[in-house]
């Protein structure tokens, strides 16, 4: 069977579109619709008329930003896109991954084919062409201020069209020069508004937007499983999952996470109703936690895909109707304010598993499971630690991920000249973002494997019978088992707990279907 594809000019992207392509599990291929065609041509021509009756374009025939005051003959309006990808390479710190690079090229094309960027269908063409070959534009992350767009970081992206800087290339770093030879394929040359409709854009933040959408809503669910593994671990009170209690409080996210905790503790067959009338927040109150992402993310979604099949560049090029427009649809204050709340939402996950954590090792609060986990008895008790550790780790990346959580939007700052005097921030927030998931999810790994231990500890002493457990918790048993041996005595976890966290990034365990 042929490889599946996703088609760009054939109707709006999906989040799942863009990290298909990023994951190279599709192609790409642009429609072949006439009118998408001309809709794209169109625009390129009537620039190209403009250019013959000597208009003022910006950025075509002007400077850029400030120097929107300065005119550039129409001599050099060929040379004007080159310059601007060459000055904007100053991006500086980590650089982003092969996906992320892929997640990038896939967003602007889904801008650019909305066809109001004037540019030609070449250009779509060669970014398509990168996506199919495998050609990553290695980019720096830092640099964007999120308005006019992200221009430094999208440099790279234009610099790799032309044949220059560095790509990354089935896992290597090469100059885009020395792929292009190796492939036999051939570098493009800038047309007068290419360069900054490629540029000029949210295609960075939006991309990233897209990978923090989908780590979220696993994270949803995983965190409503280790709910329930923590629950069933201390013989929590399962009434607090009631149908009928939740029927009073109808925020449908909420609902969905209690549904999934009730089911997970078999409630309805075996309610298990502990001695304790109710059980600490951590416990409670998870649906009521948890379901604040779950329902935020219909909106969150909404504004990122909303964001994903815009024309997000400036100035706006219709072709069909020869208008130029000028406006600032490079601002990228939707893609901030989602990123800005995810984040916020993700950091109270964390917090809400560190509480967990804290009440599995405590034994004043475990209810009878050993001190720190250990699975250790005897003389052998007084020994071995446990989780002591894992558990000051856990309580490290929460700390760290709340501190994150200070909105990047607010601190606008007035750059290039007072021209950009209001900006938007979107990157940074999206950057924060995805490292408060990355700490969460080293939260989420070590708290799985301690909740999954205190389990094994009540089944080892005759508390709870395994037989009677879900087939779902189970199976999330066996899963960590695979590969987390029953800690009986102390050992270094940081090569499991790595492990597991990048099985929670690969979302390899299948939840709540």
């Amino acid at each position: 069977m042929s490889q599946q594809t996703v088609t760009f000019g054939e109707g709006d992207l999906s989040i799942e579109d863009v990290l298909a392509l990023a994951k190279r599990e599709k192609l790409a291929q642009l429609s072949s619709d006439p009118a998408f065609i001309h809709k794209i041509e169109s625009g390129w021509k009537f620039l190209e008329k403009l250019l013959k009756e000597d208009g003022v374009i910006y950025g075509v025939t002007t400077g850029y930003g400030d120097s929107c005051t300065v005119t550039v003959p129409t001599s050099l309006a060929y040379d004007l896109p080159v310059h601007l990808t060459r000055f904007h390479g100053c991006g500086l710190g980590e650089y982003f991954d092969e996906e992320q690079g892929f997640g990038i090229v896939a967003t602007r094309i889904a801008s650019l084919a909305r066809g109001y960027s004037g540019v030609r269908k070449e250009l779509l063409d060669q970014l398509v062409l990168l996506l199919n070959h495998g050609i990553a534009p290695h980019i720096p992350q830092e640099g964007s201020v999120g308005a006019s767009g992200d221009l430094t970081p999208l440099s790279y992206v234009a610099a790799t069209l032309i044949g220059e800087r560095n790509v990354i290339y089935k896992g290597e770093i090469l100059s885009a020069e020395e792929v292009y030879k190796r492939l036999g394929l051939s570098a493009i040359k800038l047309m007068p508004k290419e360069g900054l409709a490629i540029m000029n854009g949210t295609a960075v933040m939006t991309a990233l937007a897209c990978f923090a959408y989908s780590r979220a809503e696993y994270l949803t669910r995983l965190t409503s499983r280790i709910t329930s593994l923590v629950l069933l671990a201390t013989q929590g009170n399962g009434a607090h999952f009631d149908d009928l209690l939740f029927q009073v409080k109808p925020h449908e996210g909420q609902q969905q996470i209690a549904k999934w905790i009730q089911n997970d503790i078999n409630y309805h067959e075996h309610p298990r109703n502990s001695a304790r009338l109710q059980d600490r927040y951590s416990i409670r109150c998870a649906p009521h936690i948890v379901g604040v992402l779950r329902d935020a993310l219909g909106w969150m979604r909404r504004d990122i895909e909303n964001e994903l099949n815009s024309a997000n560049d400036n100035p706006i090029i219709d072709g069909e109707g020869e208008h130029v427009l000028h406006g600032g649809h490079f601002y990228g204050g939707h893609i901030a304010f989602v990123m800005d709340s995810m984040k916020n939402c993700i950091a109270n996950l964390a917090d809400l598993m560190d509480r967990q954590m804290a009440l599995l090792v405590d034994p004043k609060f475990n209810h009878g499971l050993t001190r720190n986990l250990s699975g250790a008895s005897g003389e052998r008790l007084s020994l071995n630690h446990g989780f002591k550790a894992v558990q000051i780790g856990v309580s490290a990346w929460t700390a760290e991920a709340l501190k994150q959580t200070m909105p990047a939007s607010v601190f606008s700052r007035s750059t290039e000249s007072h021209n950009q005097d209001k900006v938007s921030m979107g990157t940074i927030a999206a950057r924060d973002c995805l490292r408060i998931l990355q700490l969460t999810e080293q939260v989420a790994s070590a708290t799985l494997l301690a909740s999954v231990q205190g389990i094994k500890i009540r089944i080892k002493n005759g508390e709870v019978k395994e037989n009677t457990l879900t087939d779902q918790i189970r199976e999330t048993i066996r899963f960590v088992h695979k590969d987390f041996a029953f800690l009986l005595e102390d050992r270094p976890l940081e090569k499991e707990l790595r492990y597991f966290t990048d099985q929670i990034q690969q979302q390899t365990l299948d939840l709540y279907k």
